[in-house]
């Protein structure tokens, strides 16, 4: 049944709604299933994974788990978390005022607690929609127990004049005011491994403790994680009570095939609308554009440990139309076409994007990125000018 939400305001309307609560885990499953029982599209906007990421995230996802996604950099891993929360609810009531996103009919902190002891049916609540319902951090060396779980707050204690016994001088991080809500830390490797220990009790138990008081908070959390394998040997690793707490580990990779490749690239391309009405970009030049990413991937010279984002594609697709356009504004053309010396303009894209071994290193970022350019023409050549 569908819950008209903008005439409910109050407890006791809720409940002759006859609202049910669901967790956020079991909001995502069963969205998931009506999708892929209608043959919708789950993730729309990801190119390259409808036969290995995609079915694996789904499973997951109908497993209830919480999540890691490891791969290298520039595979959509932050993006794919992100396009979760189309799998939520559109609309889920909160009580009007709590700090944690309390569920009117399963409040978990003492204030919604008190509150509904206090109001009962007349209680208050508001309704939170899902483009609200997802937090984000970077795992930073600098982050600590009090960001993500919370500390005591003097100054709150202070204008309350209250002890520091008392659980209300509390000051939530943003774990806990993430209830119901998906959460993710993104290179989970670069946190301390103190503050990893700390995630234990969320993921299993759901206990938090901060400060000496122990709470007993069943968070409803969908985690999602995600991961460089290259951090586990120059930064950090993920401890193994940790992994062994994340339901699911999913694989993530670049493109397979250049039709993919520019399929992305086209679509996160930032350009002008006049830029590309006034810039013809042949099949050849995209093809062109691609292989090179191809090539670095496969490079002597380039680590292959760091990986070879999708973004370096997107940027040099950006530079190669910006250096046909200022072309064609020097010889005062209304229109142009890209040409084989417009390429030239990308090599600032690549530099900038790869990690070279020490072979690389003595050959230089530029000479390295023209050999890449020579290489993916080596590589299309026989494609467009094959043997009679």
């Amino acid at each position: 049944m569908k819950i008209d939400y903008k005439k409910i305001f109050t407890l006791g309307e809720l409940k002759s709604a006859a609202y049910k609560s669901k967790s956020i885990k079991d909001e995502l499953r069963w969205n998931l299933r009506d999708k892929i029982s209608k043959g919708e599209e789950t993730f729309h906007g990801i190119w390259g994974y409808e036969e290995s990421v995609i079915p694996e995230l789904e499973r997951a996802i109908l497993s209830r788990h919480n999540i890691n996604l490891l791969g290298l950099r520039g595979q959509a891993k932050t993006r794919l978390a992100r396009l979760m929360v189309n799998l939520l609810d559109e609309y889920i009531p909160v009580v009007a005022g709590s700090e944690i996103n309390d569920d009117p009919l399963n409040p978990i902190s003492r204030y919604s607690r008190e509150l509904i002891k206090e109001k009962g049916d007349k209680t208050p609540i508001t309704w939170l929609h899902r483009e609200d319902r997802f937090y984000e951090k970077l795992a930073t060396p600098d982050v600590t127990v009090a960001d993500l779980i919370g500390d005591v707050d003097p100054i709150k204690a202070a204008n309350l004049k209250l002890s520091y016994a008392d659980d209300r001088v509390i000051h939530f991080g943003m774990i806990p005011r993430s209830n119901r809500c998906i959460f993710v830390i993104n290179e989970l490797p670069d946190l301390q491994s103190r503050i990893q220990v700390s995630l234990f009790n969320i993921l299993q138990e759901g206990d938090i403790q901060i400060r000496g008081f122990k709470l007993r908070l069943p968070l409803d959390i969908q985690f999602v994680f995600t991961a460089n394998p290259e951090d586990y040997t120059n930064r950090g690793s993920i401890v193994t009570p940790l992994k062994d707490r994340i339901g699911s580990q999913i694989l993530t990779h670049y493109p397979e095939e250049i039709e993919i490749a520019r399929r992305i690239t086209e679509q996160e391309a930032q350009l002008d609308e006049r830029q590309a009405k006034s810039i013809y970009v042949p099949d050849l030049a995209k093809d062109l554009l691609e292989q090179i990413s191809f090539e670095a991937r496969k490079s002597e010279y380039v680590d292959s440990k760091s990986g070879v984002s999708a973004r370096t594609s997107i940027t040099a697709f950006e530079n190669l139309l910006s250096t046909a356009e200022r072309r064609a504004m020097i010889s005062g053309e209304e229109k142009t076409r890209v040409r084989l010396s417009d390429f030239m303009g990308v090599v600032p894209a690549i530099t900038g994007k790869i990690e070279l071994v020490y072979e690389g290193e003595q050959e230089g970022g530029d000479k390295v990125a023209l050999i890449l350019f020579e290489d993916a023409i080596k590589t299309l050549f026989p494609d467009y000018f094959p043997k009679i």
